[in-house]
């Protein structure tokens, strides 16, 4: 697969994770957190697809880097696999019951491999746009990254867990906070893999353009004299 279509097929994956959660936020009942759909009838399928989905789109978009900027995307493809191989833990190891007194393992590496998705994604998107030319596309990206981070500060501040969560209220609007997260980094793997293809679609007319540029080499003008000379 070429560049261009590892990167659109990472869109492919963002946009089947968003179809996942639209899914079961307007088809099953309403529950406090994402996850807590698999534990609900019918829920396991559209929460396992989501995840595994975007997923996909991390694994795939960070394949693709590899094979056109090995050596600048090196950190932004080792968090995009870090935050593949945590959503693919989430979707194995499913969550605990909200308000369960004892938390078991499975709940407990669903926890901690959702909080590796959560901050990998932010800081692999600050790490590809980060000193790119100030193109509208990696502003779109570096925006969204700030955004995402800033959205998981405030979500962490909220989550009934936190020590700040009953100063802030946070038990009322944690759950709205998770679904602005998770959307956020959706939206920003899907613009990763946009500001990516562009770039490339960019520096290939780039390469064109320099190749007719380009005066004949000494090879082949010795060639044309020669066939002059005859």
């Amino acid at each position: 697969m070429s560049g261009t279509g590892t990167n659109w097929a990472a869109v492919g994956g963002g946009l089947v994770a968003a179809t996942a959660l639209g899914y079961a936020e307007f088809a099953l009942p309403r529950q406090a957190l994402i996850s807590d759909y698999a534990l609900v009838p019918g829920g396991t399928l559209p929460v396992l697809v989501g995840m595994l989905a975007l997923a996909f789109g991390c694994v795939i978009l960070a394949y693709g880097m590899a094979a056109r900027e090995p050596a600048r995307t090196a950190a932004t493809r080792l968090l995009l696999l870090a935050a593949g191989a945590g959503l693919m833990l989430s979707a194995v190891f499913p969550t605990d019951p909200g308000g369960a007194a004892i938390s078991t393992l499975p709940g407990e590496i669903h926890r901690w491999s959702s909080a590796v998705v959560f901050t990998s994604l932010p800081v692999a998107g600050w790490m590809l746009a980060r000193g790119r030319t100030p193109a509208p596309r990696w502003s779109w990206v570096r925006s969204l990254s700030m955004t995402s981070a800033l959205t998981l500060a405030v979500y962490l501040a909220a989550h009934p867990a936190s020590f700040t969560s009953p100063l802030i209220g946070g038990s009322a609007y944690y759950g709205v906070l998770e679904r602005a997260l998770v959307l956020a980094e959706i939206v920003l793997l899907t613009t990763m893999a946009i500001a990516t293809t562009r770039s490339q679609i960019t520096a290939g007319q780039a390469t064109v353009r320099l190749s007719r540029d380009l005066p004949p080499s000494d090879e082949a003008s010795g060639g044309s004299r020669d066939r002059v000379a005859a």
